[in-house]
């Protein structure tokens, strides 16, 4: 966790722009959430006020923050909109770790980053698939890039695509034609095609639908990388810091919960009552358990970001599972939190004219992202158990 009086002046300048656009996204929210489109209005006030460019290097324009003072933003964002908050993650946690980890070839970073700080151009890699399901699974692409002349042509289709109704830049996964290697292609936005499949519980306003290449020519500049099926990528050389974008975004949506059931125990006095709920010993104790979570839950992933921030590059992937732990802890957590703002304020909890039910089905679809609860168990058992194996004699 952190404390913003202890923060430098430029940082809480910035926590004052995302603050302000948070309050602007919650006023949207709801009508965002009930129709399902893309919320274009508050992705224009990010890239208006230089949000978008805000982890591009300080030698392409932008301001290099660190991955702490990420988090913080969107931890923020999250608590106005966790839609907009989680498709505008991914953009500017691309950006930060392909900064860290150096996967694009010099000129076409630069290329990207010139767009993203002149343009407000955004960025975001598609790689799921409906027969390989997530990436992180191992699944080999049924997209294809078949090699031409000057480059590849790309077929195929990828589900949630975040943010596709305003990407300039997507990284697409496809299996090269007659090899057995996958490659990793930088793709135009204008060239793919949106199917507006993205019709579901929660984070409703993300813009995660399928996209659809038709024979897309990618140059030869455009290729990112060539790997054997399941090699680890240079974009995997930081350890998955980049990742914690997901987890603070639930956790802020947790927060906004939390605010709300606080409000409401500390001014709302039934007439059977002599004093407001907040002092009833059931209510007190789901509003200390409530703090409780997020303190666990915040702490360790500022702690590890702070981390993150301060070590060498190299000595990041260590961190890995515990990235991981943060991010499983902080889904839980929020779950759990709203679930207990619920119980407090009662059964108009359920009223659409309140945000509590909203930020319920919000926070379940951080169960759905990576990596998965079980995925984060098998690191930490397999962390555990290593120091106690017997290391094999030949």
């Amino acid at each position: 966790m952190y404390d913003e009086r202890e923060l430098s002046s430029d940082v809480r300048e910035r926590l004052a722009i995302t603050r302000e656009l948070a309050n602007k996204f919650s006023a949207r929210a709801a009508a965002y959430d009930e129709s399902g489109a893309f919320p274009h209005d508050n992705i224009r006030d990010l890239q208006a006020a230089g949000y978008v460019s805000w982890t591009v290097p300080r030698k392409y324009g932008g301001l290099e923050i660190g991955l702490s003072e990420m988090l913080m933003h969107q931890e923020q964002l999250a608590r106005g909109d966790g839609s907009t908050a989680l498709a505008i993650g991914w953009h500017v946690g691309m950006i930060l770790n392909l900064r860290s980890t150096g996967a694009f070839p010099d000129e076409l970073f630069a290329q990207v980053c010139e767009t993203v700080v002149r343009d407000g151009a955004l960025i975001n890699s598609c790689a799921s698939e409906p027969a390989t399901g997530s990436p992180s699974r191992g699944g080999k692409p049924e997209t294809t890039a078949v090699p031409v002349d000057g480059g590849y042509r790309i077929s195929g289709r990828k589900t949630f695509s975040t943010l596709s109704p305003a990407l300039t830049w997507i990284v697409v996964t496809a299996t090269v034609a007659g090899e057995d290697v996958v490659g990793q292609f930088l793709v135009r936005g204008e060239d793919v095609e949106i199917v507006e499949t993205w019709n579901v519980l929660g984070m409703r306003a993300t813009g995660s639908h399928d996209i659809v290449l038709r024979d897309v020519f990618v140059p030869s500049h455009h290729v990112v990388s060539i790997a054997r099926p399941g090699a680890k990528t240079e974009r995997n050389n930081d350890g998955g810091g980049w990742l914690l974008h997901i987890p603070a975004c639930y956790l802020g949506v947790g927060l906004a919960a939390r605010d709300f059931a606080m409000h409401y125990a500390a001014t709302y006095q039934p007439n059977s009552l002599p004093h407001p709920i907040a002092d009833v010993p059931h209510v007190e104790q789901k509003l200390g358990e409530m703090e409780l979570k997020l303190l666990a839950a915040r702490t360790l992933l500022y702690d590890l970001a702070a981390r993150w921030d301060r070590l060498d590059p190299a000595d990041r992937p260590r961190l890995r599972a515990q990235f991981g732990a943060a991010k499983t802890l902080a889904t839980n957590a929020a779950n759990e939190v709203v679930d207990l703002a619920m119980r407090v304020v009662g059964g108009r909890s359920l009223s659409k004219s309140l945000p509590l039910e909203r930020y319920y089905r919000d926070v379940r679809a951080g169960l759905h992202n990576p990596p998965m609860d079980d995925a984060v168990y098998r690191m930490l058992a397999k962390e555990g158990t290593a120091p106690y194996r017997q290391t094999n004699p030949s």
